[in-house]
């Protein structure tokens, strides 16, 4: 498993407004969107195109375009959406998938409630896009879930994530043999008891949308 925290005067100024108690929703969201589209730029930095030629106004010119299949991008719900179009203002012509996935706060693991993918992944590159990278659980449960129906490679983007659940990534995809990067903001100190990030942002959902 790979993991880039990305390195970058501009991430770490979002982030640390994101982080701001001060901060109120709306700001929040327009952060978190505007941080997600500069993620994803390192995040795709691997994405599968193929050789075109077109022709300028002067002459022909050699580039590339998107390779099919698309790639898909998977928020995970809810708090995924709040990043959802930031990512696809940098990959617009990707599909997008839906992962309903909910974290038992007694046991901190991660429960499937509600999906809408394709049935058949296979050649697919996917991201998925989840803000907290905490225990590891949901996001390890979302891979399993991409590899069991075919996808190639994933690529997780987090705004943040703990060692915990790097650790926790890592070992359950030992030996799985399908690349799988982690691409974030920052990698913060610890989890509390509670299973939350420190220093960390607070819950992410709730300062997208609301406590609910």
């Amino acid at each position: 498993m790979q993991t880039l925290v990305v390195d970058h005067p501009l991430v770490a100024h979002k982030l640390t407004t994101l982080r701001d108690v001060r901060t109120d929703s709306p700001t929040f969201r327009r952060l978190a969107d505007e941080l997600v589209t500069l993620l994803a730029y390192e995040a795709t930095r691997d994405v599968r195109v193929t050789d075109v030629t077109v022709d300028t106004p002067l002459a022909p010119a050699h580039g590339v375009r998107l390779a099919r299949p698309a790639p898909l991008v998977v928020p995970i719900l809810r708090a995924g959406l709040g990043m959802l179009d930031g990512m696809t203002r940098l990959l617009p012509t990707a599909e997008v998938g839906f992962l309903g996935m909910i974290r038992d706060e007694s046991t901190l693991k991660a429960q499937t409630y509600a999906t809408r993918l394709p049935e058949d992944l296979s050649g697919r590159q996917c991201y998925v896009l989840d803000p907290m990278l905490a225990t590891g659980g949901t996001l390890a449960a979302a891979v399993h879930f991409l590899f069991d129906r075919g996808a190639e490679d994933v690529t997780a983007i987090c705004l943040l994530a703990a060692p915990e659940g790097l650790a926790h990534l890592d070992e359950a995809f030992q030996g799985i043999g399908k690349p799988i990067r982690v691409v974030t903001a920052a990698l913060d100190e610890r989890l509390n008891e509670n299973g939350y990030i420190v220093p960390g942002l607070g819950d992410a959902g709730d300062r997208l949308y609301g406590v609910v």
